[in-house]
């Protein structure tokens, strides 16, 4: 039984600030893993503080003379996270010019850490089970098997049985990996430790500048307990940073305190995951917004074509076929009703005069074939419309915006690094 002095130790040596019981279980499945080899699995938001719990467990093992390497599988591209993690031949790929050692043989004896385990590619992902199972890899472009002996610490920030579900992720990686599960909290299940953080963090703000601290009356700190902080420990730290730089008067009351917590508390950039029950209209990224606007002007440019058929075929435009396709003209002006008496509107398409001769129409009629009028109608201008090309564009906008910082624009996007890289090689951009 671990006792709660020994978690106060632990506290102390790896700066963890709190005392909700949330906290404490998570440290106390930590110290009784840590003996043992066993692979473990930390869930948790992003910023709650998972990359922690991996090196309590490294440091309190029996590997804690070996080596202790800190991945993120997320910010490794999937062309070369296989190299990374297990090594490669000379000559193996393009531009590799040399023999090089994997993550898994550099660390044999120690541990690794695998942090956004959910952004890991299938392929790597059977790769990864084989090590896990037998501790035998291969390297890229090599046939021989290798040993290791290395334990593997996981964490992720998404659910992977809806990973599994989706097919996303492995499920005999899955309970693989999931041997001793360790769930860190978010700030906004660990009450009034979300003081203490502020606290801690704000002192280590005064005494770096020199500066008197901030201090929260008793309002303010309900204010700050009842926050979400969806950012989780980052966010809080930004928060006290700011606050203690910007706020002249170092006593804060909940009014001032309200002028720093942001209004809009939505977790950004949103992905859009399609319309269903429940969902709000608003909810709108801005990249759906473009995929409906293209959309809505595909729609107008088949109508148009059907217009312009029928009108053909009628030998003018006559106002039934106008009212048939009212929806066309919804955005013009059309306060004054259309005659097909008086000459063409400036609102309404330009229309050749009907009064021709029968002979000009047959003439007409020669110079045309029925399938070349049926491929007016089925004809899609895909070049115009090309979601790909409004997609590259969007990305080309998001790297200068950002200096060419991928991490950064990526965020922007909505999508992760490793998908940016990915469309960044599939539409050729020269970063």
């Amino acid at each position: 039984m671990i006792k709660d002095s020994e978690i106060l130790s632990v506290k102390q040596r790896y700066g963890i600030i709190g005392n909700s019981p949330l906290l404490n279980h998570a440290i106390r499945v930590a110290m009784q893993a840590a003996p043992t080899d066993m692979t473990v699995l930390i869930t948790g938001e992003s910023g709650s503080g998972k990359e922690s719990f991996s090196k309590i467990i490294h440091s309190l093992s029996t590997r804690k003379h070996g080596k202790f390497i800190a991945i993120n599988c997320g910010a490794i591209p999937e062309g070369t996270i296989d190299s990374e993690l297990f090594g490669h031949e000379k000559g193996s790929f393009t531009g590799a010019h040399e023999a090089r050692k994997g993550y898994f043989e550099v660390t044999d004896g120690g541990s690794i850490f695998l942090d956004e385990i959910g952004e890991m590619p299938l392929g790597t992902q059977a790769r990864l089970l084989r090590v896990l199972e037998n501790g035998e890899f291969i390297k890229v472009g090599s046939s021989k098997v290798l040993k290791t002996n290395v334990r593997v610490i996981a964490a992720t920030n998404v659910n992977l049985i809806k990973a599994v579900e989706k097919g996303k992720f492995r499920e005999d990686l899955y309970y693989r990996l999931n041997t001793v599960p360790i769930y860190v909290p978010p700030l906004r299940e660990r009450g009034e430790d979300v003081v203490l953080l502020f606290r801690k963090f704000t002192t280590d703000f005064s005494e770096k500048y020199q500066v008197k601290p901030i201090a929260l009356n008793a309002e303010a700190q309900q204010l700050l307990i009842k926050f979400p902080f969806p950012g989780n420990i980052r966010q809080l730290k930004n928060l006290a940073e700011q606050i203690s730089l910007l706020e002249t008067e170092r006593d804060v009351d909940a009014i001032t305190l309200s002028k720093y917590l942001p209004t809009d508390q939505s977790r950004l950039p949103a992905a859009y995951v399609g319309s269903s029950a429940g969902a709000e209209s608003a909810d709108f990224s801005e990249r759906e917004i473009l995929y409906k606007v293209l959309f809505d002007m595909k729609k107008d440019m088949t109508e148009l074509k059907k217009l312009v058929l029928e009108s053909y075929h009628s030998g003018g435009l006559n106002q039934n076929i106008i009212k048939k396709h009212q929806t066309l003209f919804e955005d013009m002006d059309s306060s004054q009703p259309f005659d097909s008496s008086q000459g063409p509107s400036s609102s309404l398409p330009l229309v050749l005069d009907s009064s021709n001769s029968s002979k000009e129409k047959e003439d007409y009629s020669n110079n045309y074939e029925d399938g070349s009028i049926e491929d007016i109608i089925h004809e899609e201008d895909d070049n115009s419309l090309s979601i790909e090309k409004k997609e590259k564009e969007l990305i080309i906008r998001a790297l200068k915006k950002h200096n060419n910082k991928r991490k950064y624009a990526a965020q922007d996007l909505g999508i992760s690094e490793r998908t940016l890289y990915r469309k960044i090689k599939q539409y050729d951009i020269s970063e």
